[in-house]
C-alpha cells in the first residue's frame, strides 16, 4: 500500500496514551507492593487498510498491547478509540458486539485451540455466539473459510491434533476470520512455526487482507518479517513507543539508538556484504523498576546527562516519522 494512499484513509484504531501495569503483591495482607509496568504512556494509530508492525524485544509490551486492545486486559489507564469510539470501558453486551470486529490470531496454534472440538465447531464457534445461522448455512460457511485458508474441506470433521503447526495457525486464522472482523490482531502468529512454512502463513494473511478489506497489529520480534509485512512499524522497548515510521524509513534512516541497534542486527542475504553490528552493553531492565528519564538511557551509547532525568516524548521529526529521543 503507498503513502500516499494511507495519508488519505481513515484511522480505524487510535490508542492514546496507554497504560497497562500487573500489580506486584506482597506482606500478609498481600497488598499492591509496586507494579510491573508492561505498557506505559504508548500511543499510536492504524489506518483503515494497512498492517502497523510492532516490534522489540520479548517482554517490551508488544502482547500485552495488542491483549489489551482487544480487551483481554484492562487498561490501567488512556484511550483505545476504535472506529471513534472509547471501548476502554465497555462491559457486556456492548463490549461483546465490537469483539465481532477485533479478533486474534494467537502465537501457539498448539494451545490456542480446544483439543476435545473437532475443527467444525472450532470455527463455527464464533458465528453460533453471534449470529443465528441454520446448520446447513453456518456449515457451508465453515467449509468456505476451511478452503480459503488452505484446508481441505474434510478438515472439519477431524481435530486440532491431526495437523501440523502451520495447518493449525491456518485453522486459528479462520476461526479468526468467521465474523469478517475489520481490525486482526496478529500475536507472533508464525514464531512457533517451522521456517519452511512461515513464509506460507505469512503470504496467506497478505491475500487475506486484500479480500476481506483486513486491518492488521502484526506483533512480532523478527524484523526480517516485519518488513514483509507491514506498512509502517512501531518499535517498543521497556512498555514505551520509541519510534514509528513507514517500513522503507524505519530500514533505511532508523533514527532511535534502540532501533538502529535491532535493523544492524539483521542478517544479510549475501553474506560477502557486511555492516557494522552495534552491540548494546547490560541487560533490559526490570519493568517493575523501570530507570528514570528515557527508559533506553542505560544500553544507550549516545545518551546524554538530560537522558537519566528527562523522559522524551514521541515526537515527529519528519513526516509520518516519531522518534522519542532527546537526540533530535
Amino acid at each position: 500500500m503507498s503513502n500516499t494512499t494511507l495519508v488519505e484513509k481513515e484511522n480505524l484504531l487510535e490508542i492514546r496514551n496507554l497504560k497497562t501495569y500487573y500489580p506486584v503483591k506482597g506482606g500478609f495482607f498481600r497488598r499492591t507492593v509496586g507494579n510491573v509496568k508492561a505498557v506505559d504512556d504508548v500511543s499510536f494509530e492504524i489506518k483503515k487498510g494497512e498492517t502497523l508492525g510492532l516490534v522489540g524485544e520479548s517482554g517490551c509490551g508488544k502482547s500485552t498491547t495488542g491483549r489489551t486492545i482487544i480487551r483481554l486486559l484492562n487498561a490501567t489507564d488512556g484511550e483505545i478509540i476504535f472506529e471513534g469510539k472509547d471501548i476502554t470501558k465497555l462491559r457486556g453486551k456492548t463490549l461483546q458486539a465490537i469483539r465481532q470486529d477485533i479478533q486474534m490470531v494467537f502465537q501457539d496454534p498448539y494451545a490456542s485451540l480446544n483439543p476435545m472440538q473437532m475443527v467444525g465447531d472450532i470455527v463455527s464457534e464464533p458465528i453460533r455466539n453471534f449470529k443465528n445461522a441454520s446448520l446447513k448455512d453456518l456449515k457451508g460457511e465453515v467449509m468456505d473459510l476451511l478452503t480459503k485458508v488452505g484446508l481441505p474441506e474434510d478438515a472439519y470433521y477431524k481435530y486440532a491434533h491431526e495437523f501440523s503447526g502451520g495447518q493449525r495457525q491456518r485453522i486459528g486464522i479462520a476461526r479468526a476470520l468467521a465474523l469478517r472482523p475489520k481490525l486482526i490482531i496478529a500475536d507472533e502468529p508464525v514464531s512457533a512455526l517451522d521456517v519452511s512454512v512461515q513464509s506460507q502463513v505469512l503470504n496467506l494473511l497478505k491475500e487475506l487482507q486484500k479480500e476481506f478489506d483486513l486491518t492488521f497489529l502484526f506483533i512480532a520480534h523478527d524484523l526480517s518479517v516485519v518488513k514483509h509485512m507491514s506498512d509502517r512499524i512501531g518499535v517498543m522497548y521497556l512498555g514505551n513507543m520509541v519510534e514509528i515510521a513507514d517500513r522503507n524509513s524505519m530500514y533505511a534512516e532508523p533514527l532511535h539508538p534502540y532501533t538502529q541497534a535491532l535493523i544492524s542486527a539483521i542478517p544479510m542475504p549475501d553474506p560477502r556484504r557486511k555492516k557494522e553490528r552495534i552491540v548494546l552493553e547490560g541487560d533490559v531492565p526490570s519493568p517493575l523498576n523501570p530507570p528514570t528519564g528515557c527508559p533506553f538511557h542505560p544500553r544507550c551509547p549516545a545518551a546524554m546527562a538530560e537522558c537519566s532525568q528527562v523522559k522524551p516524548a514521541l515526537k515527529e521529526v519528519k513526516p509520518g516519522h516519531r522518534v522519542a529521543c532527546h537526540l533530535y
